[in-house]
């Protein structure tokens, strides 16, 4: 069965909320960025909000975003491409 394209952003999401919080100062800055509660985080840890906002809070900050790809072993244009499949950056295409 193929994967679709929706799929795959959601894998990559997944793992970047991981990498996210898996390191402590990741992990605080986010929840401080976001103001989502820890409990927050685990209630709504597959939401699509949620995942845009992990992936959107990598896109923001390029070495941030450069160590997550480099742990998922993906490119970074990839984290970025799973971002904007799940509705991240819209009204920002240049």
């Amino acid at each position: 069965m193929a994967t679709t394209h929706q799929e795959t952003a959601i894998s990559l999401a997944l793992g970047a909320v991981t990498h996210i919080l898996s390191d402590d100062t990741l992990r605080e800055r986010f929840i401080a960025l976001s103001g989502l509660a820890p409990d927050e985080l685990r209630t709504n840890i597959q939401s699509r909000e949620l995942l845009t906002n992990a992936l959107e809070f990598l896109v923001m900050h390029e070495p941030d975003l450069i160590d997550c790809a480099t742990a998922l072993e993906e490119e970074p244009k990839n984290l970025v491409a799973a971002w904007r499949s799940l509705g991240g950056g819209a009204g920002q295409e240049w």
